[in-house]
């Protein structure tokens, strides 16, 4: 069981205890040394993503039930001396779980690969220097540094703080965030401790790492709820699809083992034939399919840059109908630079820049570029102030103020949004000489700040007030009574790019929505900057007016939300779903991790914060909307080849299963034996093996593309249908047309079978003209090569090993002919059905 957080631990010992036991000092530990000890402790993972040997994994597999049912027949086949069948269904069991086996792993060490690239990293002290070090090399004695955004790494006491405030929701279920304070100076023990799990929010510390890895209070609460995540889209669409079939699978094996006992057929041979016929119409590939294009997406993805961190995201990502996303950095170049400081009057004032220069200096918090921007231009009388206190920023209260003292005048600036930091102002600042701020004069600062935002310039509002001169805290009651002194001015420009990336989105069928915390003046001025129309804009004031009911009949038809909070980007994200959207979100900050984790898609960038990164199933590694085209691009490509399987096989198979029925009655003999169903299995599977390597067609990346269970169906029912059609015509042409006996009318079936159901693929693959669309060559070769062999086998001495005997020229001719037929009307039917689901829809 997990320890309660308030019961005994390391926090309850005095510093220089902890200190001594770990022998290490407050300037970290030597690199040689930290190796040793992360030998002995192990990487710093709460827990380790056991990677199951080969053999682990092959055992599982041997453990599902259709494997299990193949096992028991292989037995029963040794058992009863049919050496044929023993090595088929061998075969068989090899094929389906080798193959998966193989190609999971593979996917599961190229997915550990990329995301060791983009895996978490920390400042830590070695050697008496910081470094950046992987998380999962820190080590009992480490002495990290953290900072807003920052996840905290492991359980440590905190030796440096600076309005340090963390967020332990992970570990308490408390959503507020708390303060924590160094060793000593803390009300209670717990107070001057750093949980692993838990985001910092705002300022900064230094910790010194006690316990990590499983030793953590995180690694014993995930020892004791190890909760499985909720299944992905892709896989509640896999088992749908693996329902559907087990219910039409069942039923008729077990009818037909009925009509072969009632017609007193040999016991075991029925029984074998049933257990290869549910083997047979069962889609035992389709793990493997699953494995091979999501790993191959992965690669491809790879290659453009953007790291899959859950390969079933990829299929998520084809499915995308909506994205929303900030403008910084998406739809501007991220370069953000200070262009003025204005007074409330609009006109430049020195007294502004100071002001933004001390509140940006000395803000220990959550820095923005905007800080970076404002910095970027020396002051050097700046720094003969200090900092007394500081009351960080908060995403509710959209700004962040300071407590600033030089030559004991003591000031609070505060820095924020523009229209919050007015409503705390009842005074106003000309260079230094405050003025009651009337109704004119709050009328002609919120005329400046339109006109500069309609102009696309950002704004951050910049206030002040006398502190008293032994005032050494600073709250949020302090931030009353302000002096508005004007306005910081920066400009981030347009990206040339996000046009054509707009553009190339909605061409895929994705509606883009801007979600940002920026006003609407200067949110409508970049979308009319890359040819983004706004026609509905919806502002956070008008939202948190709104009930879920009401957004949610509201939110499809808005383009822009601006002045959001971090909770309405959230409701915002939960709506669409609710729609019945696949949505994605693109964030990078600290406030983004919410709406990351609600999204189907989350994307974050290289540059984000740990929460958001950690948070994010996709990592782009440049900040581009092209990136993301290029990724909806392969999420499709990827549902589009899985979907060739599923089609290929359910309409194979509900033919198959039909006409199996049909022939138990009809015949005086079982239509095929029970080692041939297995051989026809086993290369029907050989020929499948490609299909994830095969190109598709322009129309089937155009628009979203998600599981539906009816589609699946009525593909069956309209192509399996006419495959069983062609069944009954070969049983015609046999039985009547050469008069066949038992060997050859199995025979006959046997080829006719595999041929028809191995190359309609070439029709199924594409949904235009298959003579225009070509395959894979190596999808091409397997399937021809499949139907040549099944065609040569009665002619082989091997084939009599099968129960497969030389068929007449006339029937191959027939043969032929039956094929080219079925090909063609399957072509016929398959645009109908696609037409009429078109209309339909």
């Amino acid at each position: 069981m997990a320890r309660p957080i308030s019961e005994g631990g390391f926090w309850t010992r005095p510093l220089a205890q902890t200190l001594a036991l770990l022998e290490c000092g407050a300037d970290g530990l030597a690199t040689a040394e930290a190796a040793a000890r992360l030998r002995r402790t192990g990487p710093n993972l709460v827990r380790q993503q056991s990677r199951r040997s080969l053999l682990r994994q092959l055992a599982a597999r041997l453990r599902n039930p259709l494997v299990m049912i193949l096992l028991g027949a292989a037995v029963l086949s040794a058992i009863t001396g049919d050496r044929a069948s023993f090595a088929i269904i061998a075969a068989v069991v090899v094929l389906s779980v080798v193959l998966d086996t193989v190609q999971e792993h593979r996917a599961a060490t190229a997915a550990e690969r990329l995301r060791l690239s983009v895996g978490l990293s920390e400042r830590v002290l070695r050697d008496g220097r910081e470094r950046l070090v992987a998380a999962a090399e820190i080590v009992p004695g480490d002495v990290v540094r953290l900072a807003a955004g920052d996840l905290v790494p492991a359980d440590g006491l905190v030796l440096e703080a600076r309005d340090f405030f963390v967020n332990e929701a992970l570990l308490t279920g408390e959503s507020y965030p708390c303060e924590k304070r160094p060793a000593g100076d803390a009300d209670t023990d717990t107070a001057q401790v750093a949980f692993a799990g838990s985001s910092v929010v705002s300022g900064s510390a230094t910790m010194l790492a006690v316990e990590t890895g499983p030793r953590t209070q995180l690694g014993h609460i995930a020892e004791t709820l190890r909760t499985p995540p909720p299944p992905a889209a892709l896989e509640r669409g896999a088992h749908q699809f693996g329902m559907m079939i087990i219910r039409l699978t069942v039923p008729l094996v077990l009818f037909v083992l009925m009509v072969d006992l009632a017609f007193q057929r040999p016991t075991l041979e029925s029984f074998q034939f049933a257990l290869a016929l549910a083997v047979g119409l069962t889609p035992e590939l389709l793990p493997m399919v699953l494995s091979v294009t999501l790993a191959r997406g992965a690669v491809r993805l790879a290659a453009r840059r953007v790291i899959v961190k859950r390969l079933a995201a990829i299929h998520d990502l084809g499915g995308m109908d909506v994205l929303c996303t900030d403008k910084t950095g998406t739809l501007t170049e991220a370069r953000i630079s200070l262009v003025g400081h204005v007074g409330p009057d609009g006109r430049d004032s020195t007294r502004v820049f100071e002001l933004a220069w001390l509140n940006s200096r000395f803000e220990t918090g959550l820095r923005s570029p905007l800080d970076a921007a404002v910095l970027a231009r020396p002051w050097a009388q700046g720094e003969t102030w200090r900092k007394i206190d500081e009351i960080p920023f908060g995403f509710e209260r959209r700004r962040v103020s300071v407590l600033v003292e030089r030559d004991g005048e003591r000031l609070l600036i505060a820095k924020g949004a523009p229209e919050d930091v007015l409503a705390l102002c009842d005074r106003t600042d000309a260079e230094g000489v405050p003025h009651r701020l009337d109704p004119a004069g709050r009328t002609q600062i919120l005329a400046t700040f339109e006109r500069l935002s309609r102009q696309g310039y950002r704004l951050l509002g910049i206030a002040w007030r006398p502190a008293a001169d032994g005032q050494a805290r600073a709250v949020v009651a302090d931030e009353a009574g302000l002096i508005f002194a004007g306005f910081a001015v920066f400009v981030d420009p347009p990206k040339a790019s996000a046009r054509a990336a707009i553009d190339g989105l909605r061409r895929f069928g994705i509606a883009t929505k801007v979600v940002t915390g920026d006003n609407e003046f200067v949110a409508r001025h970049v979308c009319a900057e890359i040819g983004m129309a706004v026609d509905v804009m919806l502002t956070g004031t008008e939202l948190e007016q709104l009930s879920d009911e009401a957004l949610l009949a509201r939110v499809e038809r808005v383009d822009l939300f601006c002045r959001v909070t971090p909770a309405q980007k959230h409701r915002v994200i939960l709506a669409l779903k609710r729609r019945g959207h696949t949505v994605g979100y693109l964030g990078d900050g600290i406030n983004d991790a919410p709406s990351l984790h609600a999204a189907d898609v989350g994307i974050s960038v290289e540059g984000a914060v740990d929460v958001a990164k950690d948070a994010a199933d996709l990592i782009l590694l440049e900040r581009d909307l092209r990136v993301i085209e290029a990724g909806v691009r392969e999420g499709r490509r990827t549902y589009a080849n899985i979907m060739k399987y599923v089609m290929m096989g359910t309409s194979s198979n509900f033919g198959n299963m039909c006409s199996m029925a049909a022939a138990s009655v009809l015949l005086p003999f079982l239509p095929m034996q029970p080692i041939q169903v297995l051989l026809n299995n086993l290369l029907y599977d050989l020929s499948e093996v490609p299909i994830p390597l095969d190109e598709v067609d322009a129309e089937a990346l155009a628009t979203p593309q998600r599981w539906d269970i009816g589609f699946i169906r009525g593909f069956m029912l309209a192509l399996g249908s006419l495959s069983s059609l062609f069944d009954l015509l070969t049983f015609g042409i046999l039985l009547w047309g050469f008069g066949a006996g038992m060997a050859e009318f199995q025979t006959g079936w046997f080829v006719e079978s595999l041929a028809t159901q191995v190359l309609v693929i070439f029709v199924i693959r594409t949904g235009g003209n298959p003579l225009r669309a070509r395959p894979h060559p190596l999808l091409a070769v397997a399937a021809l090569g499949a139907v040549v062999l099944a065609a040569a086998l009665p002619y082989l001495p091997v084939g009599a090993w099968f129960g497969l005997v030389p068929l007449p020229p006339g029937f191959l001719a027939a043969l032929a002919g039956l094929t080219i037929g079925y090909l063609v009307l399957a072509q016929f039917a398959k645009t109908a059905f696609l037409h009429f689901h078109q209309q339909k829809h």
